[in-house]
This record gives structure tokens, sequence and C-alpha cells, in this order.
């Protein structure tokens, strides 16, 4: 790069200003946060990674120097984006797991809702699963996960761009099928392997200190 097109040290500074800023909005979105998928924590979370990006490369250009982050993206998991500039619609795709580790606490919140409703069954497993996902939204389930006797496994956010939405009951017999990676505008990962990597840098870390 010329010395013509570098940043200039007040426009590396205006940089790192914006990602303290972003830090601050960050983290008032997670204080606030209204649920697992709030949007504004997402969106707080985008304009970090874009302000930690620039200033990232900002710095590179101007000083030579790198900076310890290391955003998530697509360049990891996503091919090159190739859907619309300008999208007029969008798909939202999740998928959470959940491991059953307490049966009968589960049976028995299912039996609360059924007691309600007569024609309800909520003796197995089976059958309490239907009738509390039938009875809840899912973003309750998340967020009271440890009510029904479930423990969080990993769980994906994809944002899928469209030209226009789908003709109704186009998709419902595959809602996943169709899904492509080339349009996917961001994806949010939660899983207990980054918690996994993360200790183990720490414990790098300590071994070389």
């Amino acid at each position: 790069m010329s010395d013509a097109a570098q940043p200039t040290a007040a426009e590396v500074r205006a940089a790192a200003e914006a990602v303290k800023a972003a830090l601050d909005r960050h983290l008032a979105a997670v204080e606030g946060r209204t649920g697992e998928d709030d949007p504004g924590v997402y969106e707080a979370f985008n304009a970090l990674a874009a302000a930690a990006e620039a200033y990232d490369e900002a710095l590179y250009d101007r000083y030579d120097e790198v900076t310890p982050f290391e955003i998530p993206g697509a360049d990891d998991s996503l091919p090159p984006y190739a859907g619309p500039e300008e999208p007029h619609a969008l798909s939202v795709l999740i998928r959470r797991d959940y491991a059953v580790v307490e049966p009968q606490r589960l049976i028995a919140q299912a039996r609360r809702v059924a007691e309600f409703d007569r024609d309800e069954g909520a003796g197995t497993a089976h059958e309490a699963l239907g009738v509390l996902f039938g009875e809840f939204e899912p973003d309750e389930i998340a967020s009271r996960h440890k009510d029904f006797g479930l423990e969080e496994g990993d769980s994906t956010l994809w944002v899928e761009a469209a030209e226009e939405l789908p003709e109704p009951g186009e998709w419902l017999n595959s809602p996943f099928d169709q899904a492509d990676p080339e349009r996917i505008v961001c994806r949010f990962d939660i899983s207990a392997v980054f918690d996994d990597e993360a200790d183990e840098d720490l414990e790098d870390q300590v071994r070389q200190g």
C-alpha cells in the first residue's frame, strides 16, 4: 500500500474510539437483553465486530501492527456471500439442541399444563415434550430449560437473504432442505466447544508464563 493510501494517525485513533464506543453499546445491549435471541444484542455484536475489524485494518496499514481480536465470521464457517445486495425478504433458521436430563421434572411440568386440557397426555417424556412445546414459545423454553428438566446443547441462528418471500406453504414439508450457505448474511453459534477452546488457550498462556 502506498503512503498516500495509508490511514492517518488521527484515523487510527478514531477507529480505536469507535471500538470503545461499540464495546459500551454491546455491554449495554447484553445487560438489557430481553431473551436469548434479542435482536439488539445481535446488532450490537455485529457493530462491535465491524468496528474491531476496521481498527485492526487501520492499525496494520498505518503501523504494521495487529490486535489480539479474533472475530468469528464467514471466513471460517461460511462460503463467500452470493445473495442479493438488496434483500427484499429473509429467512431466520434456528436450531437448538437439548438433553433431557430430568425426565420426571419434564413430565411433571407437562402434567400441570395438561390439567387444563384433559385431552392432552403427559405420561411419558415423548408426550410431555409435545405438550410443553405446544404450550410455550421456543424462546420461553430456551430461557426456562432447567425448569423443564432440559440441558442446553449447541445452538445456531442463520439469517438468510432472499429476493422475495416464498409462496405460502411452499417449504413447510422440508423447511431446512433449501438453506443456501451462500445466501447467509450472518450466523450466530453457541457451543460449549468455544468455552473449551478458551480454557485451552488460557492453559497454554499459563504454561508459557
